[in-house]
């Protein structure tokens, strides 16, 4: 396109600039062809003019639309030139605090200098799985990328890190292995993702030295290949290593330091391990003191050193070998400081006692003086003879140089052949990985061959990296169908020809050193004349002549010829060689070994051999579009040339701007029409109101003057009337006093007749309440004697009853204690008659005082009636005197009240007022100090509710980290469990597999014949207990027949007893009193011999049952035989005395109880002993088979030392398979003997149990007999229908079956639609009931344990399949409820009902078992949370983030970058309803399952805790989601989550409040972002996220159009001011695999056992329903 299309007014370009490099600036005038100047406007409002050259005519680089600076990837920019590069690189760092920006393939990183948190876990498994494109740059990014495309493409990956020094590579290329140690697992072999990365500080402590730009610098080039297996984990690494500065071991230049190690060494030397190295401080060694900075700031060298050491032993160098290796280190040391003394030009000397080289000698173990010789001497060879010849003090020193020089470079390369040693896998590797770290580009004040070296090995890189992007652009080109031509595209091959190829700089190198008087000056003399006329890329110094440049691609070089002969031959002198080759040191000597080893390959130099020559081009070819055509349309993508972009970016913002132009003229000119309008209105409403005003004026007037002439009518009114009232009120107050007087005497006469009533009435009351006293008084004393009368009739009586029932005393002794009772009663009422009698006495005292205090009030009354009387007379006379006074007072009182009224009235007011104020006073006194107690005790009680509620608050959040601890504790504790499982597993299959090559036909004829015994043994089993239930049955019959003829002879004995009892007394006849009270004193005593019967007969059985329990599991429970007979009570012969001592029979029942108890302790003294017998008999066995295990095994280690290793595992497997078969077969025979002794004890114990239900049986119904008194007359008996009793009825051996079907084979979703919910878990809970109520403790044992086992495995085969896991989690959990429902507690019992109450396990206490099946709830938990968490991660970021369900809202960011690769194919669109279906899904299916509502609540608010973790991680991480649009968006998929909660009635499961940071994140993205105020309101808002992640967002914010303005830097530093004091974690990123720990709270069932059907579907025919 044309340059006046794109230079045209408003357009912006980039101006050199001497300080700021580059100025941004605007064109305020278009430019045309032909202007020799620009004008154009600097930011800051100054114009300036740029001359263009005329001669090349080159115009200012365009700058990028604003809405492209800040882009993750360089090449999406429009104008990719070097201010653009630097702007955005700018802006991301400075502006937006980024480090990474992407290149095409290539990551740029920025090294901060200090730590950010962007390296953590968190940030790790955000990128885990991620696309490169996807996310913002990163190093882990590319690391997945490599790590994807190694299990994708089952290719090699490697990943170059190249930079200057102090650029971060080292801690790159550590984050990328660390990466792959985290996202991938280790392959069998333990620790070796730490064992890897283990090795990394020890290179660093023997490779890496702190430089003048640098405190780490590596000094060396490192590729590590890190293997791994088919499943793509790791299994070990190889390391190389490339240049390595030795010479730094002898020289460091200022300010720099040698290798980490020697100060680390230094700082440890007090240790007492490393007395023996003699050291001391860093400062006092020659090769450590030079750089005279022997303290690196931030860093402990001790520290460091116990790092490196801990890194040795963790790749499994032992404690000799690393001290070997720091006693070679501290050698080197002490080698430095020798000193060499001058004696003449080619002579010099070393004093034999040199501290220093003896201690060297001594650490090295070689002679001192062979060592000090060889150092001031050589050995020349010729062809016949061999010279020894000394050599000056520098040739020494150089000598002494190389040495230190040589054994720190082989002792390096041991010491990677160690890490690689420990690194190797035994394991085949499939692939690698492969991280080079190597230093890039130099330059420095003084550049010698190191830095040549360097900066050749980078022009290589430079090449490759070249090749490989063409080649990338290529396949691009031609995957999109885009016709493309070759263009020629610059490359420098001429710079690696000038270093590598014939005649070059190498090639001339060489050849001078092969020149018996070579030196550094004829070499630069034969560099000036072969190469600088020749080579465009090499030039010689104005200034020097013993150095060179070379143009390298990055910049030109000035490389200082000394020493480079001295290090590219690197000779050391052989004869110091020989004297360390014959030390008795061993890892000196394995040095030189691989010296030898490694000579024929360390005269041929690798740079050399690689040496390309002049065949190659030094043109390369790339591709590019095949006409001046500005785009391209491929299948998938649209291709423009450089500028398009930003010309399209152009064009559209004209467009905005004519678009605005046209809004703001119709805005304006609707403005102005309704100014126009509103002053026309505003007219109109003057005009109005002041015609109004006129109007209103003239009706004033006339008002007014009607107004007068009413006032003249109505005051002439008022004169008449007021004269017409005076003259009426004077008339009405003489009728007024006339009146009052003849009232007055008409009340005087009515008051003297009422008065004379009043005193008739209280006469006759007061007689009336006189006889009304007397008579109740005689009425009182008449029931009083009648009373008496008929009480002393009673006793007489009751005495003659008591001594007719005399004789009855003997029979029950009860009686006596009734009637003293009766008589302690009769005392009591007594002495209550009496207290009332006194109460009554009292009270007629006081009503005798009322009487005569009322007599004396009626005189008193009488004489004041008298008295009225007389003054009645006087009365007239009186009223006469007081009528003239009054007249007389009536002129003065007027007078007065007209003086006094107005004081008065002021009086009282004045009074009143006082008052008021006074009592509003004392009110508001008493008010405020009731307000000021009740502000104090609410105060107090605010305070103390306060404290209560962060007590409360504490106590739950240490409950719940405690929970969390405990469950994430027990999850690891699992996962060990199943990894020990799964590795038993493996060991046995490998067995089997060994085991099945010896003898495998045989084994399994075996197997078949064991299992056909087996079941023989259990069907005579079976028939043995259906006979001897048929002989219990048999004698239970004879005994209830015995005991029913013994029932009998009591009755009639009893009845006998009653008829024939002592003549003396006649028996009272039925029905009468007497007789009644005999019968009811028999029945409570009968009532008593049974309760106590029974409780000796349980008390005996109990005692019995625990003797046999204590010995059930030992020896003696075969003896043992509780054949105890416990006789009735009524058939023992009692003697007359034994009657007479124990009426009950309780002496005898102890006597016999003693006496069972002594044979029973003599039996057991007897099993005792014979038990003691065989055990000693057993350990004798024992130890004999001991001993001849021990031979064997003696033997077969003597056979297999003579075998070789194959031979010696097969036959240690053989004879490993004969001792586990036998062990089996003994432990199969100690089952046999234990399960007989089990059966025998369970028949005995039946029997018992039996025998004391019928005794229990036979006594109630004595108890029946005895109380019942109707003749015995013949019933029908009819038989009832089956009740179930809620238990299913098993055989042992069918336990396998039935977990099989009802666990391991069953089939979630069909159970879940047709059957009632939890089915497996009430069949299972039924089948214990069964174990519970037969009272067998191993059936009990046996079924929960296969259970809680089968449940394992199914959930370990299937635990990604989410309904299988939500199935058994909802089963699980209605097996521990039942547990808990029917284990008898009574707090429990409260939810049941009367029938679930009944089916409560009677025999054992399933506590322990309640907390494993938690345990394992809290398992299963997990894995559904785990599997859902699988299925969901794909869709959280493509439905939450990536999809736009607002459409339309605002336009998208465009972008350049190119995905990478992908993990998975494209499919349709992926929408928040995709989301809210799986979601509903998972709901729908747990409530199908018959899950808890409370454990469903929890499952909800984890995945919505996820669903917000995952999409805020990713938002953190992306710079191209983060605007306002994008918030909008947010909300509203928000808001879908809200609705569907509350559609489900889980609002209140607190998943609504998981969702908060997500919420607050996108309210941040939307609100305004300028001022102070904003800021504070956005801190109060966002309480949900921390201080990093408000940064990190406003950090993010970037606009989608134009308009939009970025967060300012001044406005992000004011929050992070505001947020400085805020307490929180500094995490940037939320713990997306955080899981809430969960409470398993109890929900009882409301499903009655008994009506349970079992499913024909189930095959469960061999379970019964009882």
């Amino acid at each position: 396109m044309a340059a006046s299309e794109l230079y045209s007014k408003y357009a912006r370009v980039w101006l050199p600039d001497g300080e700021e490099v580059w100025r941004s600036a605007e064109l305020i005038k278009d430019y045309t062809p032909g202007d020799s100047t620009l004008t154009l406007q600097l930011d800051d409002g100054t114009e300036v003019h740029h001359k263009i050259d005329p001669n090349t005519n080159n115009l200012p680089p365009l700058r990028n639309p604003d809405i492209l600076v800040g882009e993750n990837d360089l090449t999406a920019l429009s104008y990719l030139h070097e201010p653009a590069v630097l702007h955005n690189l700018k802006v991301r760092f400075v502006d937006s605090r980024l480090i990474y920006t992407y290149c095409g393939i290539v990551l740029v990183a920025i090294n901060p200098y200090e730590s950010l948190p962007i390296y953590e876990a968190d940030i790790i498994n955000a990128y885990s799985g991620q696309n490169m494109g996807d996310m913002d740059p990163h190093i882990f990014a590319v690391a997945e990328e490599a790590y994807k495309q190694m299990a994708r493409d089952e290719r090699n990956q490697s990943i170059i890190v190249s930079g200057e020094s102090g650029a971060g590579k080292t801690v790159s290329a550590k984050y990328a292995m660390r990466y792959f140690a985290t996202v991938s697992c280790s392959s069998g072999e333990a620790n070796v993702e730490e064992r890897v990365l283990a090795s990394s500080p020890i290179m660093e402590a023997l490779g890496n030295a702190k430089t003048t730009r640098n405190d780490n610098s590596s000094r060396f080039g490192k590729y590590i290949e890190i293997g791994f297996d088919k499943k793509h984990c790791i299994i070990g690494a190889n390391m190389r290593t490339y240049l390595l500065e030795k010479s730094r071991v002898v020289f460091q230049a200022h300010s720099e330091r040698n290798y980490h190690i020697f100060y680390q060494l230094c700082a440890s030397s007090h240790l007492p391990e490393f007395k023996d190295f003699k050291l001391g401080s860093a400062d006092d060694f020659h090769c450590t003191n030079q750089g005279q900075s022997p303290v690196i700031d931030g860093v402990d060298d001790a520290k460091e050193m116990c790092s490196t050491r801990s890194a040795f032993s963790l790749l499994g160098i032992n404690e000799s070998d690393q001290m070997a290796i720091y006693q070679i280190l501290a050698a080197i040391l002490h080698l430095s400081n020798v000193e060499v003394k001058d004696q003449s030009a080619d002579r010099c000397s070393i004093s034999p006692d040199n501290m220093h080289l003896m201690v060297f000698c001594e650490l090295m173990g070689v002679p001192c003086e062979e060592m000090a010789h060889w150092f001031c001497h050589r050995k020349l060879k010729t062809t016949t003879e061999t010279f020894v010849k000394s050599v000056s003090k520098m040739s020494a020193i150089n000598g002494r140089d190389a040495l230190a020089k040589h054994i720190y470079a082989r002792l390096f390369s041991r010491i990677v052949n160690s890490i690689n040693s420990a690194l190797k896998s035994a394991v085949k590797q499939h692939s690698f990985i492969g991280v080079l770290d190597i230093y890039g580009f130099e330059t420095f004040d003084v550049n010698s061959f190191e830095q040549f070296c360097i900066n050749y090995a980078n022009e290589k890189l430079q090449q490759q990296f070249n090749q490989h992007v063409f080649k990338l652009e290529q396949e691009e080109y031609m995957k999109e169908e885009i016709p493309w031509t070759l263009i020629d595209f610059y490359d420098n091959q001429p710079c690696i020809n000038l270093i590598e190829a014939k005649l070059g700089v190498l090639d001339l190198l060489d050849e001078e050193c092969k020149m018996p008087k070579g030196s550094d000056d004829t070499w630069a003399q034969k560099l000036y004349n072969t190469l600088q006329k020749q080579h465009a890329h090499f030039d010689k110094p104005r200034l020097s002549n013993r150095a060179f440049i070379i143009h390298h691609f990055a910049d030109k070089v000035e490389y200082q010829c000394v020493g480079f002969l001295e290090k590219n031959k690197d000779t050391v002198n052989e004869e110091q060689i020989n004297v360390l080759k014959n030390s008795k040191f061993d890892l000196l000597l394995k040095l030189f070994e691989d010296d030898e080893k490694a000579a024929s390959s360390t005269n041929k130099r690798p740079g050399v051999l690689g040496r390309a020559g002049q065949a190659q081009r030094e043109n390369k070819k790339t591709v590019g579009l095949q006409d001046r055509d500005k785009y391209q349309f491929g299948k998938n993508k649209i291709f423009f040339r450089a500028g398009q972009v930003a010309y399209l970016e152009k064009l559209r913002s004209d467009k905005l701007r004519m678009a605005c132009v046209r809004i703001q003229k119709t805005i304006r000119c609707w403005l102005a029409r309704k100014k126009y309008l509103r002053m026309k209105e505003s007219a109109i409403t003057i005009q109005r109101h002041v015609r109004g005003h006129q109007a209103r004026c003239y009706v004033k007037f006339l008002r007014r003057t009607r107004a007068a002439l009413v006032i003249q009518r109505n005051v002439r009114m008022w004169a008449t009337r007021r004269h017409y009232q005076q003259q009426r009120s004077a008339a009405i107050v003489i009728q007024c006093f006339l009146r009052a007087y003849m009232a007055r005497m008409q009340y005087y006469e009515l008051m003297f007749e009422q008065k004379a009533v009043v005193i008739q009435k209280w006469v006759r009351g007061w007689l009336c309440r006189q006889h009304y006293r007397s008579t109740v008084a005689a009425i009182v004393l008449l029931q009083s004697c009648v009373r008496r009368m008929r009480a002393k009739k009673e006793l007489k009586k009751l005495k003659v009853e008591a001594r007719s029932v005399e004789h009855f005393k003997k029979l029950n002794v009860g009686m006596e204690n009734k009637i003293l009772q009766l008589q302690h009663k009769i005392n009591e009422q007594q002495k209550e008659n009496r207290e009332l009698s006194e109460r009554l006495n009292a009270v007629e005292k006081t009503q005798a005082l009322e009487r005569e205090k009322q007599s004396r009030e009626i005189k008193n009354l009488q004489r004041s009636e008298q008295e009225t009387r007389a003054k009645a007379e006087t009365l007239p006379s009186l009223l006469e005197q007081l009528s003239f006074l009054q007249h007389e007072l009536d002129n003065t009182r007027r007078e007065k009240e007209d003086l006094e009224e107005q004081t008065k009235v002021y009086k009282k007011q004045t009074q009143q007022v006082v008052k008021e104020l006074n009592m509003k006073n004392s009110l508001l006194n008493s008010e405020k100090d009731e307000l000021n107690k009740l502000i104090l005790e609410q105060t107090q009680q605010i305070t103390d509710v306060k404290i209560n509620i962060e007590n409360t608050k504490q106590m739950e959040k240490d409950l719940t980290e405690e929970r969390a601890r405990y469950q994430s504790l027990l999850s690891e504790h699992l996962h060990l469990e199943e990894r020990h499982r799964d590795l038993k597993e493996e060991m046995s299959l490998n067995i089997d597999e060994t085991q099945s090559t010896v003898d495998l036909p045989v084994l399994l004829k075996l197997q078949r014949r064991v299992k056909e015994l087996e079941q023989d043994k259990q069907a005579l089993w079976q028939q043995l207990d259906k006979k001897e239930e048929a002989q219990q049955e048999k004698a239970k019959r004879q005994e209830l027949e015995s005991e029913n003829k013994k029932l009998k002879q009591d009755l009639n004995e009893l009845r006998k007893s009653l008829t024939s009892e002592d003549s003396a007394s006649i028996p009272p006849a039925p029905g009468s009193l007497p007789y009644n009270i005999l019968l009811e004193q028999l029945s409570s005593s009968n009532e008593e011999l049974d309760m106590r019967k029974e409780e000796v007969l349980l008390l005996r059985s109990h005692m019995v049952r625990q003797e046999a329990l204590k010995h059930k599991d030992s020896a003696l429970g075969e003896g043992v035989k509780l054949d105890i007979e416990i006789p009735s009570f009524q058939d023992i012969n009692r003697s007359t005395d034994i009657h007479t001592l124990n009426e009950d029979g309780e002496l005898w029942l102890a006597y016999e109880g003693l006496k069972e108890t002594n044979r029973v302790l003599e039996h057991q003294m007897q099993e005792q002993e014979q038990f003691h017998n065989e055990r000693y008999r057993k350990l004798l066995e024992e130890v004999n088979k001991l001993k001849k295990e021990k031979e064997q095994q003696q033997n077969l280690l003597a056979q297999s030392l003579l075998l070789s290793e194959e031979a010696r595992i097969d036959a240690s497997l053989k004879h490993e398979i004969a001792r586990l078969a036998n062990e089996n077969l003994e432990l199969m025979e100690q089952q046999e003997k234990q399960d007989k002794i089990m059966r025998k004890l369970r028949k005995q114990l039946k029997f018992y149990m039996k025998k004391v239900e019928d005794i229990e049986a036979s006594a109630q119904q004595r108890h029946n007999a005895s109380v019942t008194n109707a003749p015995v007359r013949a019933v029908n008996i009819t038989r009832k229908e089956k009740e179930y009793q809620g238990m299913l009825e098993y055989r042992e051996r069918d336990v396998s079956h039935l977990l099989k079907n009802v666990v391991i084979d069953l089939k979630p979703r069909g159970v879940a639609v047709s059957f009632i919910p939890g089915l497996p878990a009430y069949i299972i809970f039924m089948c214990l009931r069964y174990a519970d109520n037969v009272n067998d403790d191993q059936r009990v044992s046996s079924l929960l344990n296969s259970t809680i086992s089968s449940i394992k495995g199914v959930i370990k085969r299937r635990g990604n399949d989410f309904e299988v896991v939500s199935f058994w989690l909802a089963n699980t959990c209605r097996l521990m409820h039942c547990l808990k429902q029917y284990s008898g507690d009574e707090v429990v019992m409260t939810h049941n009902t009367a029938k679930q109450n009944e089916h409560c396990l009677t025999n054992f206490e399933l506590s322990e078992y309640q907390q494993v099946f938690g345990d394992l709830n809290i398992q299963i938990y997990r894995q559904l949370i785990k599997s859902m968490e699988d299925i969901l991660q794909p869709l959280i970021v493509a439905s939450m983030l990536e999809h736009e369900t607002i459409q339309g809202v605002l336009g998208s960011k465009p972008t350049g970058l190119r995905k990478r690769s992908t993990s998975f194919p494209e499919e349709g669109a992926i929408t928040v309803e995709v989301l809210l279906q799986r979601l509903s899904h998972f709901y729908t299916t747990m409530s199908q399952h018959g899950m808890d509502p409370d454990l469903i609540k929890q499952v909800v608010k984890q995945l919505f805790y996820i669903i917000c973790a995952v999409t805020l991680n990713h938002l953190l991480l992306r710079k191209d989601m983060c605007s306002w649009s994008k918030g909008l968006q947010i909300r509203y998929n928000v808001w879908q989550l809200e609705e569907w909660l509350a559609e489900r009635e889980l609002a209140d499961c607190g998943a609504k409040e998981t969702l908060e940071p997500l919420v607050q994140a996108a309210q941040l993205l939307q609100i305004k972002k300028k001022t102070e105020a904003d800021a504070q309101a956005i801190c109060n808002m966002c309480t949900a996220l921390t201080t990093a992640q408000i940064l990190k967002v406003l950090t993010l914010y970037t606009p989608v159009i134009e308009f939009e303005e970025r967060v300012s830097t001044d406005f992000i530093t004011t929050i992070k001011n505001i947020l400085k004091d805020k307490g929180e974690s500094s995490a940037l990123m939320m713990d997306a695999k955080k899981i809430f720990s969960i409470t398993l709270l109890f929900t009882p069932s409301s499903v009655a056992l008994e009506t349970i059907q079992i499913p024909a579907s189930l095959n469960l025919g061999f379970l019964t329903r009882i």
